[in-house]
């Protein structure tokens, strides 16, 4: 009985926040905002994953898990080093300023 109502607190805190950071996702203000909020969706997903697998005493979540992180990290990626070269490009060099 307290089980149930364990998991579908989990649940319900999950989806909550899920929700906020669609919000920061859709809000922005800057790339580096929405790709923070979107490292934390996949966090999220990764903990509903591994909450899954240990309710149900399995095993069968791990190559999900390792998908999901290895695309996380290959994205964050990405998104710093787009971030950076359009930051020198703009002539803002690792101080900020922009006057050399």
């Amino acid at each position: 009985m307290i089980v149930d109502i364990l998991h579908a607190a989990v649940a319900v805190l999950m989806a909550l926040s899920i929700g906020l950071v669609l919000v920061r996702i859709l809000r922005g203000p800057s790339i580096i905002d929405r790709m923070i909020a979107s490292d934390v969706v996949v966090t999220i997903l990764l903990l509903a994953i591994i909450a899954d697998m240990v309710i149900n005493d399995t095993r069968r979540g791990i190559p999900v898990l390792l998908a999901l992180s290895g695309t996380a990290v290959l994205g964050s990626i990405a998104v710093a080093r787009y971030v950076s070269r359009q930051d020198r490009r703009d002539g803002t060099g690792q101080d900020g300023g922009g006057t050399r």
